[in-house]
């Protein structure tokens, strides 16, 4: 085990990089990466950097030297030998050559295109604009370097005690987690916080935590690089980019209302039926179930990302018992904002009615709440999102009307399209 406190005392940019290889990036987004470098290298896209917790002054917190030097060490990585061998042989969720050697050699060669930096007010504006599959692979190394820059601002003040204690105090907060969680029989959960974690070597050490707390109640990582080096899984599906840039490509009313489905049909046949597993909240889960076409209710399950949780479970369970589906067959992935209450709640519901699985993301690799002065470490929501698709907007209305995104008027319009009326709002916490 590194000794964290020593490293961030004495870390150096030589030794820590933010950011260390193309593959420290999430499993979905190679998997997403791949259907579109196949369906839609022509389509022009531009991401951005979007603080959802604007009381957070990045501008002010991080340094725009330091920022540009971690964004420029981004831009100079490729992938490794080794790397490139565990993406042809290795098996990803039981199946074997699941990146093709078409799309193998074009990640081979990858560069990060270029990026634009400026300050606006207390806040950094970082967009990316080109090729979608080359802008893409910005959004989580953008995010990562974004949030454990603002950690060592935090942290670069503090001795070598202070380090020591604050790291001791966090290990043992996620280790009572752990341990309260191995508790609950038949439980999965997987890491799914590289976007938002505190640090690259602090995620590493909770998937290790994890690895070895939670013995085979732990899926996995989403993260590729560690799931490569520690040797587990690595685990994701697809992310709410695929349905807003297909939305915002769609033109009319009639082909927006059939985009969502059209993606999940794109990714039916990439990947052979296998990866089975709707994200249905991008316009509303409720809509997107009701309009359904028959052969999604063969599909595994669903991921669960925002609005209330037990909410949308229960209008899944519903619509597999009305499609003539048992739904204790069926998988739903709860991944948003968790943490050892929400999980343990949820597991009491639906155990024994649906089978679970558990994305926990920030509250495992970044939860410094209370562990600094001021809570200064405290986690916040900053997301990466493509905003625009050949030229056109994206919109993004969730099931929690604080993650909504986009103009006004389109929001108002694709509110009407797929006929969204029930929203909750929780500001998000991560």
């Amino acid at each position: 085990m590194i000794d964290l406190s020593k490293r961030v005392h004495d870390h150096t940019w030589k030794i820590d990089p933010i950011v260390r290889s193309v593959l420290d990036t999430d499993f979905y987004k190679l998997l997403m990466a791949q259907t579109v470098e196949k369906r839609h290298r022509d389509v022009t896209v531009t991401f951005s950097l979007i603080n959802r917790t604007s009381r957070i002054p990045l501008a002010s917190l991080i340094d725009e030297g330091e920022l540009r030097e971690q964004l420029d060490h981004v831009r100079t990585l490729r992938l490794s030998r080794g790397e490139v061998t565990w993406l042809r042989g290795n098996t990803f969720y039981g199946i074997q050559r699941m990146f093709t050697p078409a799309f193998i050699d074009w990640f081979e060669s990858f560069q990060m295109p270029p990026y634009h930096l400026e300050r606006v007010g207390d806040q950094w504006e970082l967009t990316f604009e080109g090729s979608w599959p080359d802008v893409m692979m910005w959004e989580v190394p953008a995010l990562a370097v974004l949030m454990e820059l603002r950690s060592r601002a935090v942290l670069r003040h503090l001795g070598k005690l202070d380090l020591q204690v604050l790291y001791a105090r966090a290990m043992t907060r996620v280790w009572e987690k752990i341990e309260t969680l191995r508790a609950l029989p038949d439980l999965r959960v997987a890491d799914f916080g590289t976007r938002r974690r505190h640090s690259f070597l602090w995620q590493d050490w909770c998937v290790r935590a994890m690895l070895e707390g939670m013995g085979e109640k732990f899926l996995g990582t989403s993260n590729c690089l560690i799931a490569l080096r520690s040797e587990v899984e690595a685990i994701g599906t697809n992310a709410h980019e695929l349905p807003m840039v297909y939305a915002a490509l769609a033109g009319d009313d009639a082909n927006l209302a059939a985009s969502p489905y059209q993606v999940l049909a794109d990714w039916h046949r990439d990947y052979d039926g296998n990866l089975r597993v709707m994200l249905p909240d991008t316009y509303g889960t409720a809509t997107f179930l009701d309009r359904a076409p028959d052969w999604l209710k063969e599909w595994t399950g669903i991921r669960i990302d925002s609005g209330d949780p037990v909410r949308a479970a229960e209008t899944a369970i519903a619509w597999w018992r009305a499609k003539g589906e048992d739904p204790r067959e069926k998988l739903v992935i709860f991944s948003d904002g968790l943490d050892v209450a929400e999980i343990t709640d949820l597991y009491h519901r639906f155990h024994g009615r649906v089978k679970m699985g558990f994305g926990w993301g920030t509250l495992l690799t970044n939860d410094f709440r209370g562990l600094a002065a001021d809570d200064a470490l405290a986690p916040f929501s900053l997301v990466c999102k493509a905003v625009r698709a050949n030229g056109r907007p994206t919109v993004k209305l969730s099931d929690n009307v604080a993650k909504a995104m986009g103009p006004a008027a389109e929001i108002d319009r694709y509110k009407s399209v797929f006929d969204l009326a029930q929203q909750t709002e929780d500001e998000p916490i991560v």
